[in-house]
């Protein structure tokens, strides 16, 4: 069983008028086998939130606490919170001219390891992630994220989801731009991930769209970078029917 825990988390960005605080105070916990959704008005920090648990430099933490299984993430590179078995999936993932997906994933596992994953098998599990994403196996030789549509960057990330296979991962928007049927793979593919048992998945979305295929334990409304409500899969229907209006005015 392992546990991601966030306490008292306040986080702030640099603008041109200086540091503006955006997350002011947030917790929340996360245990292997739960899947907890963000749901929040734009500005409300869900993104702040994921890219300071990956460690984004934008991102200043200026108090409160981050720890996987009882260890400081805060303290941690980037590279070192991936291999204790965190994961991002961006909201919009960035492009890498001349990095063709295998070489990126194959890197990117041998950097988890400690130790390149032998070629047979390793072909057969990317054509497999691939496949199950609907991607064809000629997309492994396409430079990362260069020249994608929206629908297969998503995919994409949710294939290296499979592959590395992290403790938790937290999906930043990953409905966004998604047509119906891609919804549905992505959804399948994050389904799989979590159906291990043993797996934490904190998923910040805007819609209850992707809330129909993924089936969260809790759900968390984030307004003016604070947890406002915690309650379970029908605190996502409520905002579908009601929006954030009654979050947003008790925060003023």
């Amino acid at each position: 069983m392992s546990t991601l825990e966030i306490r008292d988390l306040h986080v702030s960005v640099a603008t041109e008028d200086g540091a503006k605080e955006i997350l002011k105070g947030v917790d929340l916990t996360v245990k292997s086998g739960e899947t907890h959704a963000i749901m929040g008005p734009n500005g409300s920090g869900k993104s702040t939130l994921a890219y300071s648990i990956a460690g984004h430099p934008k991102y200043e933490v200026t108090s409160g606490s981050v720890s996987l299984d009882g260890v400081d993430v805060l303290d941690m590179t980037v590279d070192e919170r991936a291999r204790a078995g965190l994961f991002l999936a961006m909201q919009y993932p960035v492009e890498i001219p001349g990095v063709s997906v295998a070489n990126f994933l194959r890197a990117a596992k041998t950097a988890l390891d400690g130790e390149a994953p032998a070629l047979r098998t390793w072909v057969k599990d990317v054509n497999g992630a691939l496949d199950r994403m609907t991607l064809d196996k000629t997309f492994a030789q396409r430079s990362v994220n260069e020249g994608f549509s929206g629908g297969e960057k998503k995919r994409h990330e949710i294939a290296q989801l499979e592959l590395l296979n992290p403790k938790f991962a937290v999906l930043d928007e990953t409905d966004s731009g998604l047509d119906i049927d891609a919804l549905r793979i992505v959804s399948e593919g994050v389904n799989r991930f979590s159906g291990q048992g043993d797996r934490g998945v904190l998923l910040i979305t805007h819609y209850t769209r992707i809330l129909r295929y993924i089936k969260p334990d809790y759900v968390h409304v984030f307004v003016n970078g604070k947890v406002a409500e915690v309650g379970g899969p029908a605190l996502a229907e409520e905002l579908e029917a009601n929006g954030y209006d009654k979050y947003t005015k008790a925060a003023v």
